[in-house]
């Protein structure tokens, strides 16, 4: 790669961008997302002429950027930021639009891809990096599922269980910082709650409003990020916690458990505990084997990793690390797993006192965050496990 080559293209491409109607921030962004793209495929794929790649690249993340801005302006008019409890207001046009993009002719798949992308208001580039495949993968998934429907008379409403999943994602990329669709999702699943009765909608509306309770605590206020182990407690929404853990109550005591009520369940283990030390791990492992045998997903077993390491010690914790197959890891849909893997694997080796390997391991993860306060958050824990190193 040569640095050289990209710094001194850079004013460059920034000048056609605004040049071309773009601000100059914006085209900033625009300009330093092309070239970390650029970091990553050159070396591999190095273009004819770099500097129309760079132009290229640029001017549709200016474009995606400028989109998602205008989809998030157009739900803040509809949604005040914080969610109030309480009974929902009737249905409103969206929900039905997630339901009929949810189409009984597409794969669910497909069917969330579109969601996602029409309604949810996420670029491609966002969804593709949810589900860990090339943004022109995900370009053509889209367009296909587009062409699927085209022509055919939206009269035949999805099922609940895709619209469940992209609430479930939509809520999970405004969660993450990148984009604030939290309290948007959060607003369609009361809608949904009210018009139907189903223990899994429950549990999902329980799970966002225990996730979204410590929103407030998640970030220091120069926006690096908060581990749960380190947040004040006294900054949690309690209001929220106590909603979702009397919705969450009344959803398992119908006895037909799902995957939401599951996570649900974890999450109300962590907002009951007064500090970090007092959180009942042994029931969070239990709750795991739960959410394992209900979706075998790897990133379950991931998550579980983690509890068992805090129930029954680092080594155990590494030895279910151990089991976990790379391969499973890189399938679509996963999320992130292989640099939350590798972060895993230096807590908990720096919990067995294993300084070097630790740092190490923080250092790689950090190389493969993707977003940015994630990277730096690993990289301030691998220059600190290496400043104790030296002392």
């Amino acid at each position: 790669m040569n640095e050289v080559l990209l710094r001194s293209l850079t004013p460059s491409v920034l000048g056609i961008l605004v040049r071309r109607g773009a601000d100059f921030a914006a085209a900033e962004d625009a300009v330093q997302d092309a070239l970390v793209e650029a970091v990553r495929v050159w070396p591999a794929d190095p273009p004819r002429d770099p500097k129309g790649w760079l132009v290229t690249v640029a001017w549709r993340r200016f474009l995606d950027a400028t989109r998602a801005d205008a989809a998030r302006r157009r739900r803040e008019d509809l949604v005040d930021e914080e969610p109030e409890p309480g009974p929902a207001s009737p249905v409103d046009d969206t929900l039905q639009l997630y339901f009929l993009c949810a189409h009984p002719s597409l794969t669910q798949a497909s069917a969330v891809a579109l969601t996602l992308r029409a309604v949810g208001g996420l670029t491609t580039r966002q969804i593709a990096r949810a589900y860990l495949v090339p943004e022109a993968t995900m370009a053509q998934r889209i367009s296909r599922a587009k062409r699927t429907v085209s022509g055919i008379r939206f009269d035949r409403p999805g099922d609940v269980a895709t619209v469940l999943r992209v609430l479930y994602l939509v809520f999970n990329e405004g969660y993450s910082g990148d984009v604030d669709l939290a309290a948007e999702a959060i607003r369609l699943t009361r809608q949904l709650a009210a018009v139907i009765d189903h223990p899994e909608v429950a549990g999902l509306l329980a799970l966002m409003l225990l996730h979204h309770a410590r929103r407030a605590a998640r970030t220091a206020p120069d926006g690096s990020l908060v581990p749960l182990a380190e947040q004040d407690r006294g900054r949690w929404d309690t209001a929220a916690i106590a909603e979702g853990i009397g919705i969450l109550q009344t959803a398992l005591a119908r006895d037909r458990l799902g995957e939401f009520q599951a996570q649900a369940a974890i999450a109300a283990l962590h907002a009951d505990a007064p500090t970090a030390g007092e959180t009942d791990w042994v029931q969070i492992v239990e709750w795991y084997d739960e959410l394992v045998r209900l979706t075998d997903s790897p990133v379950v077993r991931l998550n579980r990793a983690v509890a068992v390491g805090e129930a029954d010690g680092p080594r155990a914790g590494l030895a279910a690390l151990a089991a976990l197959d790379d391969a499973a890891l890189r399938s679509p849909g996963s999320g992130h797993p292989l640099p939350r893997r590798t972060a895993v694997a230096a807590y908990l080796h720096e919990r067995d006192g294993d300084l070097e390997t630790a740092a190490r391991l923080y250092a790689d993860a950090a190389h493969q965050a993707t977003n940015l306060a994630e990277r730096d958050h690993l990289t301030r824990q691998a220059a600190r496990l290496n400043a104790r190193r030296e002392r």
